[in-house]
């Protein structure tokens, strides 16, 4: 695949996929991978901020009194806590209406510059927009010199609380600036680090503050900013609801909500040591999604392999840990869902272009060479098309070429009757063919009514002289079978075929050959050149099958060979023997068999050192004793008798 092409796919991956960062459901999958990233090894302060008094059970239980508590019991917590040397005592508590007149009075002597009181922004919609309305603490406490912090905390779409307010008199931002730590406003839409669940930040409950001396350690609020609020654990189950209880990203993992209170000292400490995350803008996170997808384009120009899936899984998993490594170290939030989408989006596709590559190149495969090879080769092709190299190779190749004997004649005597001719060939050609198949050879050709066949390509076979030598006698014995057919259906004036059939083993080039408007896979070389010329010998020989020197060393022990003659080669200086097949070698041994081949060899040897009259005899001898090959000798005697 042309190399823009990939970048051309990620493109279109990055384009699909970039408008899911503004659709704000989309933005949910993103918070919960907040949700999962933030926990994973939080940044912790080097000690808490604050110290919580919790209003809980056991307070209830010691104090006795139902909920809302007399303001005079505040007030003498305030007292306890300033005599306990809290630098800053911050309520979490709306005393928005008026109570008694004592116990207001009570609190509003005991607060003053050092104490912070909860107020709100309740928001109301109407149908002319949004009104909000700030609920403050009554003037008397905020006469005696209280603070109003607003408590007001932002949910996302899924109730969870992740955004940090952007209030500068924000409870926790007020509870700085009164202890002299004024930190800088937060970006908007700073996200909240938060550090783990419930009850991580040191806490008391609320009897134990009124009494310090008797049931806490000295020093305990020693210049603290300490906050007062509820934490009542029954109220923070995820299924409950309570108002001043919220889900967190550490609620996924201990199912429960983190209390107001404390949710307002996380708020602290973000502020005081920039702890808060600051997500990418959006265009950002468009940039990092093209970057992703064309990182994985390059990834994989190459295609898919198993190499390739491994340093695809690789890069997944570097862009998530990526992902968390600026949060964690950078304090920025880069959502990494569709960077990942993105790149799995460039892999999928790459992956699904050469799966249907693949399919095609098996049919292209399974369709070039269904009438070739049998279907059992056809299909190892289809599922290993790389074993096929259509570009050329050398190989050693046994190369056939199977020719019908007087076919020229046949055809004189048929040419009134050209379809007769067409069936008698291809009722030829067919079994010929199948023998070529059986032996899981390649047909190369048909040439009128020759067939040219070789073994070990496309696909190995290390046996391959063999299985074109069994061919070849698979091819005598059809023949065989033809012919008598024919006489039982047309009687003694049937015609009989004859074959002669070459073979040699030697390298060869195999691959497509032809021109860019057709091309055939066929084999180039000497080997085949010499096969050609051995088929042609057949007839000259008196035999059904000449093989050449290589073939013939293979077979030895599968079959009886003897010597044809010694033959010019091209590129050989010395001449090269020719064989033909007696008999398949049997377990049981043959004497006649093995006169005959002793006779044959001394033959060739008494003719090579020039005795002719020996040479005659042992020619008559042979012959009776192999009558098949009685053409073959009758030519040898016929030279011998020339000689003398």
């Amino acid at each position: 695949m042309a190399s823009w092409r990939h970048y051309a796919i990620a493109l279109i991956v990055a384009a699909l996929l970039v408008p899911f960062s503004f659709f704000s459901p989309f933005r949910l999958v993103e918070d919960r991978l907040y949700d999962l990233f933030s926990t994973l090894a939080p940044p912790l302060p080097q000690e808490p901020g604050v110290v919580i008094v919790a209003i809980d059970e056991p307070s209830f239980s010691e104090i006795g009194q139902r909920w809302p508590w007399p303001r005079d019991l505040h007030a003498r917590l305030i007292e306890k806590l300033r005599e306990a040397g809290a630098k800053v005592i911050a309520l979490d508590i709306i005393f928005a209406e008026p109570s008694s007149e004592e116990a207001d009075g009570r609190l509003a002597a005991s607060v003053g510059p050092d104490v912070i009181l909860a107020a709100d922004d309740v928001t109301t919609p109407l149908e002319q927009g949004t009104q909000t309305t700030r609920v403050n603490p009554i003037d008397p406490f905020l006469d005696a010199g209280a603070h109003p912090g607003v408590t007001s905390v932002d949910l996302d779409g899924d109730a969870y609380l992740r955004r940090l307010p952007h209030l500068e008199d924000g409870f926790a931002a007020e509870a700085l600036r009164l202890a002299g730590q004024k930190a800088p406003p937060p970006p908007e839409g700073a996200l909240i680090q938060y550090f783990g669940p419930p009850r991580t930040y040191p806490t008391v409950s609320y009897y134990q503050a009124l009494d310090p001396q008797a049931f806490l350690p000295p020093g305990r609020f020693k210049d603290k900013i300490v906050f007062i609020g509820l934490s009542l654990k029954a109220a923070t189950s995820a299924d409950s609801g309570a108002p001043d209880a919220f889900a967190t990203p550490y609620t996924l993992l201990s199912q429960s909500l983190t209390a107001g209170v404390e949710v307002q000292a996380t708020i602290l400490d973000n502020l005081r040591h920039g702890l808060y995350a600051v997500p990418v803008s959006r265009p950002a996170m468009a940039g990092l999604v093209l970057a992703a997808a064309v990182l994985a384009a390059l990834l994989c120009r190459n295609g898919m392999s198993a190499r390739t899936i491994a340093v695809a899984a690789l890069t997944l998993a570097l862009l998530l840990a990526g992902a968390w490594a600026l949060l964690r170290f950078g304090r920025v939030w880069a959502p990494p869902a569709l960077p990942v989408a993105a790149a799995l989006g460039v892999f999928g596709a790459r992956f699904g272009l050469d799966y249907a590559r693949e399919r095609q190149l098996r049919h292209a495969v399974s369709e070039a060479f269904s009438r070739y090879l049998s279907p059992d080769l056809v299909a190892q092709l289809a599922r290993n098309p790389s074993a096929l190299k259509l570009g050329g190779e050398r190989r050693n190749l046994s190369v056939l070429f199977c020719d019908v004997r007087g076919f020229t004649t046949l055809s004189e005597r048929l040419k009134d009757e050209p379809e007769r001719l067409t069936g008698l060939i291809n009722r030829l050609l067919d079994p010929l063919s199948e023998a070529v198949l059986t032996e899981k050879g390649t047909i190369d050709k048909y040439m009128g009514d020759c067939v040219m066949a070789f073994w070990n390509a496309p696909l190995p076979s290390p046996d391959h002289p063999a299985r074109a030598v069994s061919a070849a006698m698979r091819m005598l014995e059809a023949v065989g079978r033809l012919n008598a057919t024919l006489r039982d259906e047309e009687g003694e004036g049937a015609p009989s075929f004859a074959i002669g059939v070459g073979i040699n083993t030697g390298d060869c080039v195999v691959g497509n050959v032809g021109s860019r408007w057709r091309y055939d896979y066929s084999v180039l070389g000497d080997t085949v050149n010499l096969a050609s010329r051995l088929e042609s010998l057949s007839k000259e020989y008196g035999v059904s099958l000449i093989l050449g020197p290589a073939t013939a060393e293979a077979v030895r022990d599968r079959y009886a060979l003897i010597e044809l003659d010694r033959i010019a080669v091209r590129g050989r200086a010395e001449a090269s023997a020719i064989f033909t097949v007696v008999a398949p070698l049997s377990g049981s041994p043959n004497p006649a068999l093995a006169e005959f081949l002793e006779r044959h060899a001394l033959l060739l040897s008494e003719m090579r050192a020039g005795r002719s009259a020996e040479a005659l005899a042992l020619a008559e001898a042979c012959e009776a004793l192999m009558p098949a090959l009685k053409t073959y000798y009758g030519r040898i005697r016929q030279r011998l008798s020339v000689v003398s």
